[in-house]
């Protein structure tokens, strides 16, 4: 385990200057060996993790009418959440979509602080609900682990190292499959398998990078990403205030700290510094000096704690869920001004997001007049504009479209290369083109003449369109 930076009155936040995972003498990593932890949160956290665990990799398998219920397929700018499609044209909505989870993670945040990470969070749930099981399997608990990892290259470091690493490679090869199927689709992967890589090469290669990234993630990197990738880690200190609920010491109640002997313990607190709670942190902190960036709130300090308390015959919760407020003054305010004004951010982004997604259209057309052209003198007293003209039909189901101009008066309409203004669009498809509009002289009484034009999906009314009529005025 790595040293304990203690506290002194000389360098009160001596510990904010370093982290756990780095030596302070030659500045190279530290690994953390964490024991492995048990207790009534990590015994929740478990049944919870494996019922996320089992959601993620049977999410892929989950349709709806036929497709998927989640896909992102970033390539091909198509996205489906909860079975409603978005495509290109969508990208705007979308992006309010991902704003309206942003604030709804800083809400969240900004209340109960890093709960996220200790129980949700994709990195924590394999990290230590899958993957630090496993090692604790093949190699024994932290003592054993360090005792592998110090000992010479032997059979027994061989065997129990490389078949950690062969089921570590395996399962990183199996969660890259299904981070891929969120991506392309499982039927895509379907198509990977049964034809083979070289018939899909591209989607072959994206798997093994994927897979060897998971790997390294979770065999090497591990509590680093919380502490120096995640960006959400890196911002926990602008989000939380003093009455975030976090994993907090209660320092009122705990200092001053010491072993308790028979007839000395009359002025120590109920901390008895036994290091169990440092022992058990998979990144390596303290937790006693107070809410830092490594902690991801995995409450495995917490169990450790409540054991030694019941030991001692004292009351839970030394270490527990609580805010920097609440243990200095006794006070608990949940709702503050700052995230008042978040929730009302909040409300205001869902309200808006609502309005959008019922008043979606499931057809949509865009219809401009051609660039660079005016008007054309056609045979007689006709005259004639050029319009370019884009449906796209943002559903699964097949659509009959026809476009319609209403206005103004004995104006008519002459599609080019078609003969029927009426368009048959299948799932997801666009349709590109361009038309006439043609009107008689006597009929335009000003240059630029309004004109509006009406668009039907199967008969229903999706969109009207307004535009101009370009042309000369008779004298």
């Amino acid at each position: 385990m790595t040293k304990n930076v203690q506290q002194d009155s000389q360098a009160p936040n001596h510990f904010r200057d370093a982290i756990g995972v780095v030596d302070e003498r030659t500045g190279n990593r530290n690994w953390i060996f964490p024991k492995k932890p048990s207790g009534r949160l990590y015994t929740g956290r478990t049944w919870f993790s494996i019922a996320l665990m089992a959601l993620m990799f049977s999410g892929p398998f989950m349709k709806i009418n036929g497709h998927p219920v989640l896909l992102l397929n970033i390539l091909e700018r198509k996205f489906i959440i909860f079975g409603i499609p978005f495509w290109s044209q969508d990208l705007p909505l979308f992006a309010l979509l991902m704003l309206t989870f942003v604030v709804f993670i800083i809400v969240f945040t900004v209340v109960f602080g890093r709960m996220w990470c200790g129980w949700a969070c994709p990195q924590t749930i394999f990290m230590e609900m899958l993957f630090r099981k496993i090692e604790y399997f093949f190699e024994g608990d932290a003592k054993d682990q360090k005792r592998i990892t110090q000992m010479r290259w032997n059979g027994e470091k061989l065997l129990k190292r490389g078949t950690k690493n062969i089921v570590f490679f395996l399962l990183s090869f199996f969660i890259a499959n299904t981070f891929l199927s969120y991506l392309i689709g499982i039927d895509e992967i379907e198509k990977l398998i049964t034809d083979g890589p070289s018939q899909h090469l591209g989607q072959f290669i994206a798997l093994c990078i994927f897979s060897i990234v998971f790997y390294i993630v979770f065999s090497k990197m591990r509590e680093l990403v919380c502490i120096v990738v995640c960006p959400y880690g890196r911002l926990q200190g602008l989000m939380l205030d003093k009455n975030s609920i976090v994993v907090a010491y209660d320092f009122i109640r705990g200092e001053p700290r010491g072993q308790h002997k028979r007839n000395e313990s009359e002025n120590l607190g109920d901390c008895v510094d036994c290091h169990r709670c440092v022992h058990v942190c998979p990144t390596g902190i303290d937790i006693r000096n107070g809410t830092q960036l490594e902690c991801v709130n995995c409450t495995a300090c917490i169990d450790e704690c409540n054991d030694v308390m019941e030991r001692m015959h004292k009351p839970h919760g030394l270490i527990r869920y609580a805010s920097q407020e609440e243990i200095a003054k006794g006070s608990v305010k949940r709702i503050t001004f700052r995230s008042a004004a978040y929730m009302g951010v909040l409300t205001c982004l869902i309200c808006v997001l609502s309005y959008l997604l019922l008043t979606r259209n499931e057809v949509e057309a865009v219809v401009l007049r051609t660039p660079g052209m005016l008007f054309q003198n056609q045979t007689g007293h006709d005259v004639s504009n050029m319009y370019n003209f884009e449906v796209v039909n943002k559903t699964f189901a097949e659509q009959q479209v026809e476009i319609k101009v209403v206005s103004p008066e004995h104006i008519t309409l002459k599609m080019v290369d078609r003969e029927k203004s009426v368009l048959q669009l299948k799932e997801d498809d666009i349709i590109k083109g361009s038309f006439f509009l043609i009107l008689d002289k006597k009929y335009i009484q000003e240059n630029n003449t309004p004109a509006t034009i009406k668009v039907y999906s199967n008969g229903v009314l999706m969109d009207e369109i307004k535009t101009n009529f370009v042309g000369p005025v008779l004298n």
